[in-house]
């Protein structure tokens, strides 16, 4: 992949000068990709391609709290489908919102009678993810 060598000297040069722990590195990529061909179109060759699927993608955390080697959740054999400790986008933000120190939900308000937040008044810290 294209952004290893500079995702991994990033994490090394922030370790050497004693920054990863004050830093929190999030990294994500697009929503994960269908390994089968999309052909919406069979007669127009241009309308093939992967599509993007939103149920399983990966993201990594690094430095700011975050446990080091830890790995969330499972998909199934084509990474379609999470089988095993699903991690939501609510929960993402929660738990990078608790590794700068924010509550997320101190960060709810009420407008027209229903509660917000980032988290959507949903979302849990995952705790597996924290050093």
């Amino acid at each position: 992949m294209a952004t290893d060598k500079p995702a991994g000297a990033l994490i090394a040069d922030l370790g050497e000068r004693g920054l990863l722990d004050s830093t929190l590195v999030v990294w994500g990529g697009e929503f994960g990709r269908t390994p089968m061909v999309e052909d919406r179109t069979p007669s127009r060759e241009a309308s093939r391609g992967r599509d993007h699927h939103r149920l399983a993608f990966s993201m990594w955390l690094a430095g700011g709290g975050v446990r080091a080697g830890q790995s969330v959740g499972e998909t199934d054999d084509l990474g379609l489908r999470v089988t095993e400790a699903p991690v939501t986008v609510n929960d993402l933000q929660a738990t990078i919102l608790h590794c700068l120190g924010l509550d997320h939900t101190r960060l709810t308000f009420r407008h027209q009678g229903r509660d917000f937040r980032l988290t959507d008044v949903s979302g849990r810290v995952v705790r597996d993810l924290l050093a």
